[in-house]
């Protein structure tokens, strides 16, 4: 049973979440919650899997909720579900430990999927989101001090050509489930090589690694000019 907790200011959101997924039987929202407080003061109680959080929150905005949430529970996945895609917004998600992005809005079924993928150490963001995404990767591998603090120091891992395909396709933004596809490997296989790539590299998550990624394809750049 995957349990969730849903953290939205809007109550007729909060319910109509918690009654749609409680039709799938797999799925067991454990609390519901008005503001990032809120949030912290229920996981004191009970400790979800997976929170589905809104980012425009009194108290405490999802962005810093969900910094506060990965700070003390780092196993709870975090999904940002909102109406906002504005570029603040998406980077301070992924800075703070989001595992998916997704706009109010989304069917039931991608729901189900995102939580599912996010809980197999995959992340997930809306098509447009993704695209920010992107754009805020470069930007900060512009940026040495944004991200020396999880740069491998001396050289590059021990890496086949395979773990290399893989990290450019996460580094374009794609999913497990589009990796998979594209190179003709189950989802399962996908997750595996990445969970290898990641302890090679000694990185957290694939946001890291994305932004790992373009900072040394651009170090690269720069040292052939």
């Amino acid at each position: 049973m995957i349990k969730i907790m849903i953290a939205d200011d809007q109550e007729l959101i909060r319910e109509s979440l918690k009654i749609i997924l409680s039709t799938k039987e797999d799925f067991q929202v454990i609390a519901t919650a008005s503001s990032g407080k809120e949030v912290m003061d229920l996981l004191q109680n009970e400790v979800p899997d997976v929170i589905l959080m809104d980012m425009r929150m009194p108290d405490m905005d999802g962005a810093n909720c969900t910094k506060c949430v990965k700070e003390a529970y780092p196993q709870v996945k975090v999904i940002i579900l909102t109406t906002f895609d504005d570029d603040e917004y998406v980077y301070s998600a992924l800075k703070y430990g989001a595992s998916g992005y997704l706009l109010k809005g989304v069917s039931l079924e991608e729901l189900s999927d995102a939580i599912k993928t996010v809980l197999q150490g995959g992340g997930i963001f809306n098509p447009d989101v993704a695209g920010k995404a992107i754009q805020l990767f470069s930007q900060i591998a512009n940026d040495h001090d944004k991200i020396t603090t999880f740069q491998p120091t001396e050289g590059d891992p021990s890496l086949s050509n395979t773990e290399w395909k893989i990290i450019r396709k996460v580094a374009k933004g794609m999913s497990n489930k589009e990796i998979a596809k594209d190179i003709r490997f189950t989802e399962g296989t996908v997750r595996n090589y990445l969970s290898v790539i990641l302890e090679k590299c000694q990185l957290r998550d694939r946001t890291q690694l994305a932004i790992w990624y373009l900072h040394r394809e651009k170090a690269e750049k720069d040292g052939q000019e």
